[in-house]
């Protein structure tokens, strides 16, 4: 089971190969578990977004240039280009934009024992 079909991940992407096809199936469960631990309340749309968006990179990944890089170098007759891999290593994750859609954040809170509860 999965928020998203292997149909929703090609759309906003790329057609996908056979061999991407049974690969993508097993991301989308997988990410279905994942965002389950964050957010398993959240709107079954921003579910199926999120699950498009991780899928979508594990997929670029394997590619020359990882989607989402921002830095590194490649070289050749004198000329080069350069941009950061923010991940390349085809593993499914949250991204900040992810956590924003499922409501959820990395911010911290505190409780202060002085204060009063306000209702």
């Amino acid at each position: 089971m999965g928020y998203a079909t292997i149909e929703d991940v090609a759309a906003g992407f790329r057609p996908l190969t056979a061999d991407e096809d049974s690969k993508a199936e097993a991301l989308i469960a997988e990410a279905a578990t994942i965002i389950d631990a964050y957010a398993l309340y959240a709107e079954p749309d921003a579910k199926r977004v999120v699950t498009c968006n991780m899928v979508r990179r594990a997929l670029a990944s394997g590619e020359g240039i990882p989607l989402g890089a921002t830095q590194g170098t490649v070289s050749a007759g004198g000329y080069s280009q350069s941009w950061t891999a923010s991940s390349g290593t085809g593993e499914l994750y949250i991204g900040k934009l992810d956590k924003r859609l499922l409501g959820i954040s990395n911010k911290v809170g505190i409780a202060s024992p002085y204060n009063e509860v306000v209702v």
